[in-house]
């Protein structure tokens, strides 16, 4: 049986690929080593990237303006959506789908024309099976190198009424953590999970290496306490650690793997869910100005990871006073080349000097980065 699309990988990428394929009609074959396992991490997105297909029952809780501490404190003129997991994963309904456990151990590109099943490409599975299809996108995500820059963070699940701060903190910066103004910054990232959830959440944005699990830990229970929050040991925890770029643009990859996630943040599900329709339905998302666009984007990834670590705060105070319009256009428009480029030229030039000729060799790809 040879299926119009074969998906590798059931994370939220390949996930949302597979339903919106079935919804436009199509025979669709997924693998993945656990097809049934319950996704744990937190996902979240700017309401305004999300397609009109998203159920409206899956966010967790929505957030008209979130808080950033940077150096002050920074209102965020932006609808903030929190995911509640499970429905996400659920409103992406497989039934249709031919869902095969195994492992993909190699994908071969066709060799001829395509006119005969063997002439397709295919999958070699862990099980010896090779399935051809009309289609085959990798969607496993971004394996885990020394070479990869990655996003790592320890996260607690507190009850709403141990949680002061009626704010939500997209980016909290102030240095109540514990660390050395030498080490490398982390900053807490604190959103609901529901009417009587909190996720509080000590991360690491990027580092080559990446700070520890047990470093993160250490620095979330002490900014708690200095907050007057102590932990029992009994809360639920989430743990998170993958790489924010090595993925390959192009038309056999999605997700990750596809380089949809943002390199300089490391969001990746709403662009994923935004351009699941178009890749369901074969056309191409990489023109030009997106591959210009993910370039700039390493670009800045190298910023950050060149900054020096007490420079941080300061890099995005000067970001989020941007006007709205410039921040919305680097964090989301993928394809929108003039206001990304406009965007890093507005944030170099608000920028003190002492910092700007780091940003410069590191763009350059000169130096540490």
């Amino acid at each position: 049986m040879t299926s119009d699309l074969l998906v590798c990988g059931l994370g939220p990428a390949g996930r949302a690929l597979a339903y919106r394929a079935l919804r436009q009609g199509q025979s669709v074959t997924v693998v993945d080593p656990q097809p049934e396992r319950q996704w744990n991490a937190t996902y979240a997105a700017w309401a305004d990237e999300l397609p009109d297909w998203v159920s409206a029952q899956v966010p967790a809780a929505v957030v008209d303006n979130p808080i950033a501490w940077t150096t002050r404190r920074v209102e965020l003129a932006r609808r903030y959506v929190v995911f509640d997991t499970a429905r996400l994963q659920e409103s992406l309904d497989l039934t249709g789908a031919r869902v095969l456990t195994d492992r993909v151990v190699d994908i071969v590109a066709p060799t001829r024309s395509g006119q005969y099943a063997h002439d397709l490409p295919s999958v070699r599975l862990a099980s010896g099976a090779v399935l051809p299809a009309g289609r085959v996108i990798d969607a496993r995500g971004v394996p885990r190198s020394p070479a990869l820059a990655e996003q790592t963070a320890y996260g607690v699940v507190v009850d709403r009424a141990q949680w002061a701060e009626p704010e939500t903190l997209f980016m909290d910066w102030r240095h109540d953590n514990g660390a050395d103004p030498s080490e490398p910054r982390s900053f807490l990232y604190a959103v609901p999970l529901s009417d009587d959830a909190v996720l509080l959440e000590e991360t690491c944005l990027a580092g080559r290496p990446a700070l520890d699990s047990s470093v993160l830990r250490d620095r979330l229970t002490h900014r708690l306490r200095s907050r007057g929050i102590t932990l029992t040991g009994a809360e639920r925890i989430e743990r998170v650690r993958f790489p924010v770029h090595g993925g390959k643009p192009g038309r056999t990859t999605f997700g990750a793997a596809g380089g949809l996630l943002h390199p300089a943040s490391g969001y990746s599900v709403a662009t994923a869910l935004r351009t699941a329709d178009t890749v369901a339905a074969g056309d191409a998302i990489w023109p030009l100005s997106a591959r210009a666009v993910h370039a700039l984007r390493l670009a800045g990834l190298r910023a950050l990871l060149a900054l020096p670590p007490q420079d941080l705060p300061v890099f995005f105070d000067a970001f989020f006073t941007l006007p709205a319009a410039r921040q919305r256009a680097y964090l989301s428009g993928r394809d929108d080349l003039p206001g990304t480029a406009a965007a890093m030229s507005a944030l170099f030039t608000a920028l003190p000097w002492r910092l700007r000729r780091t940003l410069a060799l590191s763009v350059a790809g000169i130096g540490n980065h």
